[in-house]
């Protein structure tokens, strides 16, 4: 799907001294050859349970996803979008098949691989899932802590200006329970996407917004697409924001939906379709 611009007015994420940190932090990063996909699936099966409560959750799923693209991910509710997500984001292992991320085989990682990969990742979950002791600066600062290279930037200056950018310079030390659910979620989507990760991963990450902060959220991660090369999937049921993927895929009953399925789902879509 032809993505669109995003407005004139939306700021670049992140500090000069952020994205001297993000470069230092990338060389250290598992590297990915010229022209390879960031992410590769080849025949990835999953499944949860055993016996006969097992359920088949993935089903031979192949694709690849390039640097720099955003990718939506759709389809009925259990259909798999989620368990699919999480394994892109080393928060599940590779039972069956090939997943390769950033370079590296993930089929039968260790734990200590799938950490150092989430080191490459940004998470915006459905649960905004704040410290509740920590004020909205202090909450997005703990990204940063997880990376050596911003270990002596200005971490406070550097969370205050990406809440600055997604509307909640004002907020900066409000606890969770003294903000709004949209404001909450706001707090999350800064603190992924603070250290500028490889990698964005989001659960349903504009569902508590209102439509002026979802395009907000958005338009800052096109923008980050266009120029640094992060690599995005959403999955998604806002029909507000399909318009800024570069592919929808659909998830049905474990498994990918054909390329026809797919282009008639965005003919609908750009229809004004359901």
């Amino acid at each position: 799907m032809t993505s669109t611009a995003p407005s004139a007015d939306v700021p670049t994420p992140g500090p000069p001294a952020a994205a001297d940190a993000a470069a230092a932090a990338d060389a250290s990063s598992p590297a990915v050859a010229r022209g390879e996909p960031v992410i590769s699936l080849r025949h990835v099966n999953h499944w949860f349970g055993s016996g006969d409560t097992r359920k088949h959750a993935l089903k031979d799923i192949s694709l690849d996803i390039h640097p720099g693209q955003i990718v939506i991910c759709t389809g009925p509710s259990g259909s798999g979008k989620t368990t699919l997500l999480t394994m892109l984001g080393g928060l599940r292992s590779c039972m069956d098949g090939s997943l390769r991320i950033l370079g590296q085989e993930l089929k039968g990682a260790s734990k200590a691989q799938l950490a150092h990969l989430r080191l490459n990742v940004g998470f915006i979950f459905q649960a905004h899932n704040l410290m509740m002791f920590l004020n909205a600066r202090r909450n997005v600062r703990l990204s940063l802590e997880l990376h050596d290279a911003y270990l002596e930037k200005n971490m406070d200056q550097i969370a205050a200006e990406m809440l600055t950018t997604l509307g909640l310079g004002d907020r900066l030390d409000y606890y969770p329970a003294n903000l709004s659910g949209g404001q909450c979620q706001r707090v999350a989507i800064a603190r992924a996407l603070v250290s500028q990760p490889r990698i964005v991963l989001g659960d349903e990450p504009t569902a508590a917004l209102d439509k002026e902060s979802g395009r907000t959220v958005v338009n800052l991660m096109r923008k980050m697409a266009d120029e640094q090369q992060t690599t995005i999937i959403l999955v998604t049921h806002d029909n507000k924001i399909l318009d800024i993927a570069d592919r929808i895929i659909i998830v049905e009953d474990g498994a990918l939906a054909s390329k026809e399925q797919e282009d008639a789902f965005v003919s609908r879509m750009r229809e004004g379709g359901s």
